[in-house]
């Protein structure tokens, strides 16, 4: 099967201090984290739970990318994307 991502829903863990979302191999959910110092600028260091909603937005095709890449090489079922796994 194929990583997809059909819902374009994601949340902010505030505990995490990073944006969730979801993909899907056929029936089977797999959860992402993308890290909230990987949505950071040099110019912006801290981003409130807004603006990292808004980086996730704009960088959804970079980060998509690179949980399917992170995805290939495991097969698990929980990821967390840092800013090495998010290259602009």
């Amino acid at each position: 099967m194929t990583l997809t991502f059909p819902n374009k829903s994601r949340s902010f863990d505030e505990s995490r201090n990073a944006v969730r979302f979801s993909g899907y191999d056929g029936m089977f959910e797999v959860r992402f984290l993308v890290e909230a110092n990987a949505l950071r600028t040099a110019s912006q260091p801290g981003r409130s739970e807004d603006e990292c909603l808004r980086a996730f937005d704009m960088a959804r095709e970079i980060i998509l990318e690179a949980a399917t890449h992170a995805y290939g090489r495991g097969g698990k079922d929980r990821y967390t994307l840092t800013a090495q796994d998010i290259r602009r």
